[in-house]
């Protein structure tokens, strides 16, 4: 694995294979509204975070995670143009709001543009833009979903995708693991407090692993550093990267303190294989 800022490499096949880091932020964002704190007055750009997101590409496809509020204009800063499909990890707010923006991709496209996640996640995207879901209120030029709820391993492609159920305080939501015979394995977890003995059985052997970290001070529905640096010291990854990051988190100064093999992410970091 190689690792590029807003690069890519080629396949064989002319295919770039990436892991790209949309966003990296908790719900509200970095730099804060109305804060004044070192982080978010920084004038390093790897403390400036959008929210958490990633896009995934690939002989398979290009796949979004999570389309959160931010997705213009990661999208803009990115110029992603083609979407295959949305894999999300959950209904909270700063994980699905930029679901409007998923028209522009769907200009594109003859077919209904898949959408996985759990069937509680599903739902609450139902409940939340029912116009999309809609086959009588269905408009040219909206977007137009294909809801396919998955609870278990499937293919997408050449693409193995596991959902890795996590909890995120009392609601149960889902990471991902990708498995690729050409690419390696990889797993994404951006909303995880407690993960179940069934899913740490999932996430053994892996190249990379994303996980949640929000800050140094315990917090009710996110791990901290420390948590999810146990995690990855009872995994064993090859490289693993801290996401969903508030602005409690300095990315120079945290970076200095952390093992080796980790790393703060950062809004555009570039993971080519």
């Amino acid at each position: 694995m190689q690792l590029f800022h807003r690069d890519a490499m080629m396949t064989d096949a002319g295919t770039q294979t990436r892991f790209l880091f949309l966003g990296t932020s908790t719900s509200v964002g970095v730099p804060v509204i109305g804060c004044s704190c070192p982080v978010c007055t920084s004038d390093d750009p790897r403390d400036d975070r959008s929210r958490a997101s990633i896009f995934l590409e690939g002989p398979w496809g290009k796949l979004l995670i999570d389309s959160g509020p931010d997705l213009r204009q990661q999208a803009l800063r990115e110029k992603l143009t083609i979407i295959d499909a949305v894999l999300y990890t959950h209904e909270h707010l700063d994980h699905v709001a930029g679901f409007d923006e998923l028209r522009a991709f769907c200009w594109r496209r003859e077919k209904p543009l898949p959408l996985y996640g759990s069937p509680e996640t599903l739902g609450g995207l139902t409940r939340m833009y029912p116009w999309a879901f809609s086959i009588e209120d269905h408009q040219p030029g909206y977007v137009r979903p294909e809801p396919r709820a998955v609870e278990t391993a499937f293919e997408f492609n050449s693409l193995k995708i596991t959902p890795i159920e996590v909890r995120h305080g009392r609601v149960r939501t889902h990471g991902y693991r990708f498995d690729h015979p050409a690419v390696g394995s990889l797993a994404y977890l951006p909303d995880v407090k407690v993960i179940p003995d069934q899913s740490l059985n999932l996430l053994q052997d892996l190249d990379i692993l994303v996980i949640d970290a929000l800050r140094h001070e315990d917090h009710h529905t996110h791990m901290t550093v420390a948590e999810a640096l146990a995690t990855i010291a009872l995994l064993k990854p090859q490289k693993s990267y801290l996401t969903h990051l508030s602005h409690e988190l300095p990315w120079q100064e945290t970076n200095k303190s952390l093992p080796l093999n980790v790393s703060l992410a950062f809004d555009g970091l570039n993971l080519t294989f």
